[in-house]
């Protein structure tokens, strides 16, 4: 894949800004019908991402990915496809004893364009996961997979590419610098997976765009309780 340079992101932001000001409230046939096509895009294309990941890690068992990646993207999309209509659907809110004649409701509207940043370990579900919850939220995505995942990266933006239009879902190609300019684009809202240094990387990055909020993920340290042999000390031992 050749990386997409600065221009050519703001360029692919603007198409999809400027579709979704076009259309800013797709109903739950729309939304629905996306979720149906990325179902399968995943299923058409399992074998060939189990392949390309293998190739990227070295040596990845497939029925690893099958079960870590492919099978729990295909559950998020059957959750979201089987509640969609509840969660389109306007929430009523109690009204004070002054305004008892006053009927209140919360109607969820889509935020616009939402990018997704993905890690190299399981870069297949934590770049289709967000997707899942993106398309139903009525919002467009740009996705920035990891540089260290080509192989993983390559069969999902021709995926995508065939099952979406550029001004719903884009994947976005390159290396760190690419990665900081992605992180420092105007999105109504940033999705991001990774190491706490990188994290910070990504805020500061976005913060002279006045982006919209983060929703940041990252690994904790593992904590572990011995068992047949406790240390004698009485301490605990703590793996990270």
């Amino acid at each position: 894949m050749a990386e997409t340079t600065a221009e050519g992101m703001q360029a692919a932001l603007q198409r999809q800004r400027d579709a979704f000001r076009r259309a800013p409230a797709p109903d739950h046939a729309e939304r629905d019908g996306r979720l149906a096509r990325l179902d399968a895009m995943v299923r058409q294309h399992r074998a060939r991402f189990a392949a390309a990941i293998a190739q990227d890690f070295g040596a990845r068992n497939r029925h690893e990915t099958l079960l870590l990646e492919i099978g729990p993207t295909l559950a998020a999309i059957r959750h979201a496809r089987r509640h969609l209509k509840r969660w389109m659907r306007p929430e009523r809110r109690a009204s004070s004893i002054e305004f008892l004649s006053v009927r209140n409701r919360v109607q969820y509207q889509p935020l616009g364009v939402v990018g997704i940043m993905v890690p190299w370990n399981y870069p297949l579900f934590l770049a289709l996961g967000p997707l899942v919850d993106v398309l139903a939220a009525g919002n467009r995505a740009l996705i920035k997979p990891s540089e260290f995942t080509p192989s993983c990266n390559a069969v999902l933006a021709e995926a995508i590419a065939a099952t979406f239009a550029p001004e719903d879902v884009a994947v976005i190609a390159g290396g760190v610098a690419a990665a900081e300019a992605f992180s420092g684009l105007p999105f109504d809202h940033l999705v991001f997976t990774g190491s706490g240094n990188v994290g910070r990387r990504v805020m500061a990055a976005s913060a002279p765009a006045a982006s919209a909020p983060i929703t940041a993920s990252r690994a904790s340290a593992v904590s572990a309780m011995p068992a047949a042999s406790p240390n004698r000390s009485g301490r605990s031992t703590r793996c990270t």
